[in-house]
């Protein structure tokens, strides 16, 4: 069998390569991976290419079948945010079809990741750390800072160190503690300390990770939802009962990292319970009454929910510019709702919305509109609730408004 190492280098300088690497390298005839990376290696007696992506490096291969054993380079360790995976997976891939490239085997070696690395260097352990890579991806920023009291970002793209230290000053986590690591390895290293607000203001080196401290994160001694309807505010405004949200969450299956609306957000106390459970994602709760509004937003505080934001506004209007949503729950739709379901689908096909009905006409209605649209997994339930309330030296049940819980999606999405 010919043989392709796929070896992690370290940061950059060879003297973070590890012995099992460096043998690697030693023994093969061809070494291909970056400009940078591959001049890291003068001192390298076999042929070289300059490749990154997999479709070039395998090309590269298949026209020089003449090599036996190659290495092909990767910054940090290969099973950390490496493009080994995807190398790996097209190599595999190509060996299912048969032909040449069953000639081959690839043999993993690892090397010392950017956060092993950085977290030596700042003497604190890793192993309690959050990673979030932000080259090329959407994440929330925020919410992982905000849950976790040490997160390590490998910067990129559109997030640079000085934009995240930026999102995280105007998000109320000013006085976070930020480490940047600059051209970890090299000669010009640079390790700089401050809060979000005193860097933001900073330029660094594009070759730079983040590890964020914060001692101010948000601790939930209870997970599951069920809040009682005695913590939240209410004033005027019709609230959501406990036991109706409990099963109206249950059935939206909320997930870390969702996006999620509120539409007819009324007091908040569902837009509070899933900000709660979505607690690296976002929640916009739409609502037109100002009585309300201010309510969401008392509650909002209240309750810590950094992650919910209040939106003035009648659906499907006040939804246009907001981001593509995972999850839905309808609570009130002032008459639009076949109008706000279309504008769902039109934002993500493959959304959950869950539908709140205390008429007859309003159930049946959800009922025809999302088999007109083409919700599948519909599910319909009817909740009768009732509380204990005493009288004198008795009790006595005092039963609720039932209400149906209208629940589908528009694909598999579980």
């Amino acid at each position: 069998m010919k043989k392709i190492y796929l070896v992690g280098i370290g940061m950059g300088n060879i003297e973070t390569l590890t012995e099992q690497g460096r043998k690697a390298i030693d023994a093969s005839e061809l070494l291909i991976g970056a400009e940078r990376m591959v001049n890291a290696f003068p001192d390298y007696q076999g042929d070289t290419c300059y490749a990154i992506s997999p479709s070039k490096i395998m090309d590269y291969i298949m026209g020089h079948r003449s090599y036996k054993t190659v290495t092909v380079i990767f910054s940090g360790d290969v099973g950390f945010f490496s493009g080994a995976k995807k190398l790996n997976e097209a190599i595999e891939d190509s060996k299912a079809d048969g032909g040449l490239w069953s000639e081959y085997e690839t043999e993993y070696i690892p090397g010392i990741s950017s956060l092993q690395y950085f977290s030596a260097k700042l003497k604190l352990p890793w192993e309690d750390t959050k990673v979030v890579s932000l080259h090329g991806r959407e994440d929330n920023i925020i919410g992982a800072v905000r849950n976790n009291a040490k997160v390590f970002f490998l910067t990129g793209g559109d997030y640079s160190v000085k934009r995240v230290c930026g999102i995280l000053s105007d998000n109320n986590l000013k006085k976070a503690v930020i480490h940047v690591g600059e051209r970890l390895s090299y000669p010009d290293e640079r390790i700089v300390r401050g809060t979000a607000e005193s860097l933001a203001g900073q330029e660094f080196d594009p070759l730079a990770v983040m590890l964020v401290e914060n001692d101010k994160i948000i601790e939930r001694s209870v997970v599951t939802h069920g809040v009682k309807d005695e913590l939240f505010e209410r004033g005027q405004v019709p609230m959501t009962k406990s036991e109706i949200r409990s099963v109206s969450l249950s059935k939206l299956r909320l997930r870390p990292d969702d996006i999620v609306y509120d539409v007819g957000a009324g007091t908040g106390s569902v837009s509070v319970e899933m900000a709660l459970q979505a607690c690296e994602g976002s929640v916009y709760a739409v609502e037109f009454n100002e009585e309300a509004l201010d309510l969401i937003r008392r509650n909002a505080e209240r309750f810590g929910v950094w992650n919910l934001e209040v939106i003035e506004g009648k659906a499907p209007e006040a939804l246009e510019k907001l981001p593509a949503p995972d999850r839905v729950f309808i609570g009130g739709s002032k008459g639009n709702l076949a109008q706000i379901l279309e504008l769902l689908i039109k934002k993500n096909p493959k959304v959950r919305v869950v539908v709140n009905a205390i008429t007859l006409e309003t159930m049946a209605e959800a009922i025809e509109q999302f088999k007109k649209l083409g919700f599948e997994d519909i599910d319909i339930v009817q909740i009768f609730a009732a509380h204990g309330k005493a009288a004198g030296s008795y009790h006595m049940m005092q039963g609720q408004n039932p209400v149906f819980i209208i629940s589908g999606e528009m694909a598999d999405n579980q």
